[in-house]
């Protein structure tokens, strides 16, 4: 069986389970990130999220620097940190130490948006002035911490100077594919949660794409969510967990991630199940040959060069058998 010649990598919101707590859900993110570097994933990201009770994932550069500490080689970085809500000093102080611990380890994914509800993001801000649009002058003004010491200003990142971490652009919508084209930087689009316009972000990176010091041509990761299992059976199954969590989101209610059910329609309205579904659309599904099919069709139309897998699973012992099987889709065996 030829393998798909593509690096996959793994973006984890760290959600309660129900039934347990953050610590377990810490746990699981660690247990997680230690199998998938045992599998060969490339990188393990790590989400931010604000006044969510049902995610864990609010101290970002906290987690990542946890989850370096228990592995040894995969990269771990932020799926992502969301700039309006940091000071760039901050982030690149606390990115250029973890960068100085463990070298050649850490990923700066960067967000525009605040990552939570506007309440929430005025209690975050460091200023009423400050916002989605200065988001093209914090990400310069990162790539300026970490460059070469001739490039500093006055104020600099110590640590930081020199570390050249990688940075990367997030989106879920276009704006974000402009701004990486323009300046030359890998782009990460959010098809996992907002697929309506991966297509043509994808389009419009490529179109547009600078080269810079950072990068030759362009870098187009896409995440997507994965939900793969021993038969098609089993993965519809599992997937109801997955479809609970984004009624969760439609809803705006706040529900740990629940165990699988045999049947969600008296659990959801048709159009819940509208718009759960559609914000879930990009999903891998199914058995080893069923994934393999899908992902050997989503690469004949977009050719991505990185795949960033997200599992909503509730078993955790199966959620590492979905990761377990994607990787062996991708190596061919």
């Amino acid at each position: 069986m030829a393998n798909i010649e593509i690096p996959v990598s793994v973006l984890n919101l760290a959600p309660i389970r129900e039934g347990e707590g953050s610590k377990q859900a810490i746990d699981a993110m660690v247990e997680l990130a230690q199998a998938t570097e045992q599998m060969g994933y490339k990188r393990y990201w790590i989400a931010e999220h604000h006044n969510t009770p049902t995610l864990v994932s609010s101290a970002t550069a906290m987690l990542i620097k946890h989850t370096l500490e228990h592995t040894k080689k995969i990269k771990v970085g932020s799926g992502g940190i969301m700039l309006p809500n940091h000071a760039p000093l901050v982030v690149a102080e606390q990115f250029g130490t973890m960068a100085t611990i463990y070298p050649n380890r850490v990923d700066l994914g960067l967000g525009r948006a605040p990552g939570t509800d506007m309440m929430t993001a005025s209690a975050l801000r460091r200023s009423h002035s400050d916002s989605v649009h200065t988001f093209p002058e914090d990400v310069k003004a990162l790539l300026t911490y970490f460059g070469p010491l001739e490039k500093q200003n006055y104020v600099k990142a110590y640590p930081g100077v020199d570390t050249n971490i990688p940075v990367y652009i997030l989106g879920s919508s276009t704006d974000s594919a402009y701004l990486a084209a323009e300046l030359g930087l890998p782009y990460v689009f959010a098809s996992h949660f907002a697929p309506r316009y991966m297509e043509e972000a994808i389009a419009i990176y490529r179109k547009r794409f600078k080269p810079s010091e950072y990068l030759d041509k362009p870098y187009m990761m896409v995440c997507l969510n994965v939900i793969a299992a021993e038969s098609d059976e089993e993965a519809k199954l599992e997937k109801t967990t997955m479809q609970q969590f984004f009624l969760n989101v439609v809803r705006g209610t706040q529900s740990p991630l629940k165990p699988p059910v045999e049947n969600l329609d008296h659990i959801w309205s048709p159009a819940e199940k509208e718009m759960a579904n559609s914000m879930s659309s990009v999903t891998l599904l199914g058995s080893k040959d069923s994934i393999r099919d899908q992902l050997t069709a989503f690469q004949d139309h977009y050719n991505v060069d990185e795949i960033m897998a997200v599992s909503y699973i509730y078993d955790r012992e199966k959620q590492k058998r979905s990761y377990e099987i994607f990787k062996e889709v991708i190596d061919g065996r």
